[in-house]
């Protein structure tokens, strides 16, 4: 089993970690879809703030590991509306840099709540 990683912010959500560590030869970690949704549940209205925040917390989470942004190997991003999709390039560009890890971006119909318009996963491995 693998070590749990919290901020505080699944707990939020529901009955999940914030991330999962795997140590079993290079050490990896699991980091659960992470909305832009602040310790105190709160939810800023706007993809962007929101988008923000949820970048925010994916740095806060590998920090607790002991990893940064270029310990990224694979991030999955999911949106709410297709309008947002031209304003996030410039939202991750800003907290990933040159870093370009194995990626997939997804619009779907509806995440764990209707006021989240943005969740990232992703895994790290050092």
């Amino acid at each position: 089993m693998g070590n749990p990683i919290n901020i505080g912010v699944a707990a939020k959500i529901g009955k999940y970690s914030d991330a999962v560590e795997i140590t079993a030869g290079a050490r990896q970690i699991h980091i659960s879809g992470t909305p832009g949704i602040d310790r105190n549940g709160h939810v800023p209205e706007s993809f962007e703030e929101q988008a923000h925040l949820a970048w925010r917390n994916l740095v806060e989470i590998l920090a607790a590991a002991g990893m940064g942004v270029k310990n990224l190997i694979k991030i999955n991003q999911y949106m709410v509306r297709t309008e947002d999709i031209a304003a996030y390039p410039p939202i991750r560009l800003e907290y990933l840099g040159d870093h370009r890890p194995a990626s997939m971006l997804s619009v779907v119909s509806l995440l764990v709540r209707p006021n989240i318009l943005f969740k990232i996963e992703a895994v790290a491995s050092d």
